[in-house]
């Protein structure tokens, strides 16, 4: 059974979010958890908190070991684009994409 933490329009760049969520998919809520408490990026703080909020999850509905769960799903989804325009010399304006994210992390029991 999975159990699922999501956090919807994050105000970070999707690009950003997929490097650190590939180093976090397969490993266990601890290990992960570790990976993400000395990465530097703003968005492991995020990650951080959604791997803990999907434990949390886990505990409140029953799950008897919380020690065997694991990540199994990290996606980063594309959300809305702000569209805001920077002029520039000669009546040019230049396109400013400020882009929103809709990260969702995904805990299961390891069967062992």
């Amino acid at each position: 059974m999975a159990y699922v933490a999501k956090l919807q329009y994050a105000r970070i760049a999707p690009t950003k979010v997929h490097h650190l969520l590939t180093l976090v998919r397969g490993k266990t809520v601890d290990a992960g958890l570790d990976a993400l408490r000395f990465m530097p990026h703003r968005s492991a703080r995020m990650i951080e908190k959604l791997i803990k909020s999907a434990r949390a999850n886990a505990e409140d509905r029953g799950e008897r070991n919380v020690g065997s769960l694991y990540v199994s799903t990290a996606t980063a989804g594309s959300g809305p684009t702000l569209k805001r325009i920077q002029p520039h010399a000669r009546g040019i304006g230049f396109m400013i994409k400020k882009r929103f994210t809709h990260i969702t992390i995904g805990l299961e029991a390891r069967n062992s």
